[in-house]
């Protein structure tokens, strides 16, 4: 029986049903009540890159097994699985066992190609901060990196929309890092260092909000996330290490630079308040400087794509070239018109791949 990461699992299941298992850990492990008043368990596994969830009705020979199962937990899932229709991906006659130690070590490592990118992504980061040129702004990233570096390293950039998963905070800012300082070289008037430190701190509230277990990707609730939410969390954490440097020896060379200093900490404020864009969706403020709506409109796009792009991957083909929506999307998937390839660049009848697994 072949071993799977839930993503791939996925992605091949839907149109290849089959007898395939997964290692990941056990998310959550609910005791619920159907309509008809019978009992069953709501199971979530997640491994490095995804979840699933599977449910086990009272009838079923894993019904027992969830009984004994507690969120934490590492195991590992064999069945057939399939495409259960409104359901989505389901598994008929599945089996759980603990996982052993050294299987849980390769499930903790996730894919080489997700490690080497997130590792990529926060050098990346490092390497902007290195290049900014207003000393209070760069100072304020680097305590932020060096103090709570590694909790941002298993941070989700969200609990399901986008990039949910261990770590995925640290892509979601990268890429739009990525895209701000392009934006700042076609739009010089920007403040560069600005923006690129509203892209670091936007979402740092995250760290408490969305965070994974040290060892694990279980994501607990805490009550500083649900009371405050990521916002107030950021706002707090940009005054908690502007208050350190105020005592620090460097501050007194900096009460003379320009724009002030209360200015630039209001700015970067300004631009964790305002990112959701609107009253709607949370933002306390709308943004009312350029740097705060750009970043708003690079934080949308990014998560926008991750779900596009997540969706060509995992969600279901309803016909050609268009496939199932995924939410919160509000329409269905259609794939993208591919890339112009010249004549002298083809061989010749040979079928080619697009950038997204299909031919």
């Amino acid at each position: 029986m072949e071993l799977l990461p839930i993503r791939e699992l996925k992605s091949l299941a839907p149109a290849n049903p089959g007898d395939y298992r997964i290692h990941a850990q056990v998310e959550k492990a609910q005791a619920k009540q159907a309509k008809s008043g019978n009992p069953y368990f709501e199971l979530g596994f997640a491994d490095a890159e995804d979840k699933v969830t599977l449910r086990a009705w009272n009838d079923s020979a894993a019904y027992n097994s969830a009984t004994e199962l507690k969120a934490g937990a590492w195991v590992e899932v064999s069945g057939h699985w399939y495409d259960n229709g409104s359901f989505g991906l389901d598994a008929r006659d599945w089996k759980i066992r603990p996982l052993e130690q050294k299987e849980i070590d390769s499930v903790m490592g996730g894919s080489p190609e997700l490690a080497a990118k997130q590792a990529s992504d926060y050098a990346f980061m490092e390497g902007e901060i290195a290049t900014m040129s207003d000393p209070r702004l760069k100072a304020l990233c680097d305590g932020f990196m060096e103090q709570f570096g590694e909790r941002f390293q298993r941070a989700g950039a969200a609990r399901f929309n986008h990039h949910a998963r261990r770590g995925g905070l640290v892509e979601h800012v990268a890429q739009m890092m990525r895209t701000a300082v392009q934006i700042c070289a076609a739009y010089p008037q920007l403040n560069r260092d600005l923006l690129v430190a509203g892209v670091l701190f936007h979402d740092c509230g995250k760290l408490w909000e969305n965070c994974y277990s040290p060892n694990g990707f279980t994501m607990p609730f805490t009550e500083h996330g649900e009371l405050l939410g990521h916002i107030t969390i950021g706002i707090e954490i940009v005054n908690k290490l502007w208050r350190e440097f105020q005592d620090s020896a460097q501050w007194g060379g900096w009460v003379s630079l320009e724009p002030s200093n209360e200015q630039v900490r209001l700015h970067l404020l300004h631009l964790i308040a305002s990112h959701h864009g609107q009253y709607e969706y949370g933002a306390p403020v709308l943004p009312k400087t350029p740097e705060a709506v750009v970043l708003h409109h690079v934080d949308n796009i990014d998560a926008k794509l991750e779900m596009f792009f997540k969706g060509y991957q995992t969600s279901k083909h309803l016909a050609a070239n268009i496939q199932e929506r995924v939410r919160p999307l509000q329409h269905s998937l259609v794939r993208p018109l591919g890339h112009y390839v010249g004549a002298d660049e083809k061989e010749p009848d040979a079928a080619t791949e697009d950038e997204f697994g299909e031919v």
